[in-house]
């Protein structure tokens, strides 16, 4: 470096993320009958419709369900492409979580609404608490927590990864999700880390699995992506610029506004392909005006 040159502020545009306003805004997922998924949602879990728009020019409708508001609360968004009735959900994607004071009750509820039970309710293998596991209609599953009154019933989005600590790290940089949960299984062969922007029982976590051994897992074409808010979308993208150097994904939108709607975002994908996308808080408030 030529004498004089100025030094790359680096350790102090990693600092950004720590102060920046963030959390959890909406998972986005596909489905082969939007209306049939949205009366499960709301009949079995107990959703709400918060909005829905269909994009005739774009051959497309969407749904936001959620326990409250967007303004407030993680939701799902939902995406029926014209003409396509199933997708292929992957070996990666692992389950939403939803938490419940009673998971008894909610199975008994789900499964006289013709729902699909896939794990009775039940104490959890050598942990504490109670959980269930049941699938939606398109084969998305959803894991039932039982968990006191939450200001955040929509908790959990797990994702499979290929290495655990790589994976960790780039979230704690590029997102500044903070770690609060890392447990090992040898007997299970498996490992998972809770991130997120304050403990589980507050807010919605990402849980990280890594199964020993395995590296690669395919995404298929259903989960799409989470979206998280953010301040400033141009400063928060050159932290992930910085962090995919050093960790590796890649950048798969630069930031700026959406076309037509004018709401600013960028996107990226981590190591292992996943995509998270970070959009401006104050346009994302306007949209739901």
């Amino acid at each position: 470096m030529a004498e004089g040159a100025p030094v790359t502020p680096n350790a102090e545009l990693f600092e950004w993320p720590k102060k920046d306003k963030r959390r959890f805004l909406h998972a986005v997922y596909r489905v082969g009958d939007l209306e049939r998924t949205i009366k499960f949602y709301t009949e079995c879990f107990g959703m709400k419709l918060l909005r829905q728009r269909d994009i005739p020019e774009e051959k497309y409708s969407n749904a936001f369900l959620g326990f409250g508001p967007e303004q407030s609360n993680f939701v799902v968004e939902l995406t029926y492409n014209y003409g396509v009735t199933s997708y292929d959900i992957g070996t990666g994607f692992g389950h939403f979580a939803i938490a419940t004071p009673d998971v008894y009750k909610l199975v008994e509820d789900i499964r006289a609404r013709g729902g699909t039970v896939t794990r009775e309710p039940g104490p959890v293998k050598g942990g504490q608490g109670v959980i269930a596991f049941v699938k939606d209609p398109d084969g998305y599953i959803f894991e039932l927590i039982q968990r006191g009154p939450t200001p955040e019933p929509l908790c959990q989005v797990m994702l499979r990864v290929g290495d655990l600590d790589r994976s960790i790290k780039f979230y704690e940089k590029v997102i500044s999700l903070k770690l609060f949960i890392k447990v090992d299984r040898p007997e299970y062969k498996y490992t998972i880390a809770m991130l997120g922007y304050a403990e589980e029982h507050e807010t919605t976590v990402l849980e990280l699995t890594y199964n020993y051994g395995v590296t690669e897992y395919t995404k298929g074409n259903a989960y799409a992506q989470i979206a998280i808010g953010t301040d400033d979308v141009y400063k928060s993208g050159e932290v992930v610029n910085l962090v995919i150097q050093e960790l590796g994904g890649k950048v798969t939108r630069q930031p700026g506004p959406i076309p037509g709607l004018n709401t600013k975002i960028t996107s990226f994908l981590d190591p292992d392909g996943w995509k998270t996308v970070l959009v401006d808080n104050e346009d994302f408030l306007k949209e739901l005006e």
